[in-house]
């Protein structure tokens, strides 16, 4: 399975992006949200966190793999919950990306069903299904996008995502050293760096045993 690639950003168009990786050049799908931001970071180094699924006619034989690139983690840990949705494939769920993950995972968790209306590829039956199976289930995706919108610019020597997991918290009242405790003991419980939505979800688990 290939988690990640990392190479020099050469093309960018609607839904796709060209990278060159040594002397390989990959094709990558990505969310229309996405678009924007890579036209400014062509020529540079980028890192994408990636799936690999096979799209076709499995009874044909006639299967063709794509390569799906996401500029941040939890974009990616929050498109894999949104496919897991009847009626969503892949396709459909880059189309629907129109917008930041994190604006989608709030509609959810408000069952706005008329935003996820404006998303396309997205109906009123499917938003109320999309709301039905994910309710509850993505507030770490919005504490993330809120956490990025109010983090300082300097963030000393923790990495993005734990800086994240602390404004996330510090935004549902923690005070930052009783936050700061909170990601030591989470880090804890990992042998290796973990993503901000673990992170998140981890302190969420122990803030609540402490209460």
């Amino acid at each position: 399975m290939i988690c990640a690639i990392s190479g020099e950003l050469k093309q960018v168009e609607e839904d796709r992006v060209h990278l060159a990786v040594g002397a390989v050049v990959y094709e990558l799908l990505i969310p229309s949200s996405d678009q924007a931001l890579l036209q400014g970071q062509i020529g540079q180094e980028i890192i994408f966190h990636t799936l690999l699924y096979l799209e076709g006619d499995t009874s044909g034989g006639n299967m063709q793999p794509r390569l799906l690139g996401f500029s941040q983690l939890a974009d990616k840990r929050f498109f894999e919950k949104f496919i897991t949705v009847k009626g969503i494939g892949p396709k459909k769920a880059l189309r629907a990306l129109a917008v930041p993950a994190g604006e989608i995972a709030a509609a959810i968790e408000n069952k706005d069903v008329r935003f996820l209306m404006q998303l396309p590829a997205i109906g009123k039956r499917m938003a109320e299904q999309v709301i039905a199976e994910l309710s509850g289930k993505v507030q770490q995706f919005v504490l993330v996008a809120s956490a990025r919108k109010a983090a300082p610019a300097g963030r000393g020597h923790l990495r993005t995502e734990e800086e994240d997991a602390l404004q996330a918290l510090m935004q549902l009242g923690e005070r930052r050293d009783a936050a700061e405790a909170l990601l030591q003991r989470a880090k804890a419980g990992h042998e290796t760096p973990q993503s901000a939505e673990v992170l998140i979800r981890d302190m969420l688990r122990l803030r609540a045993v402490r209460a």
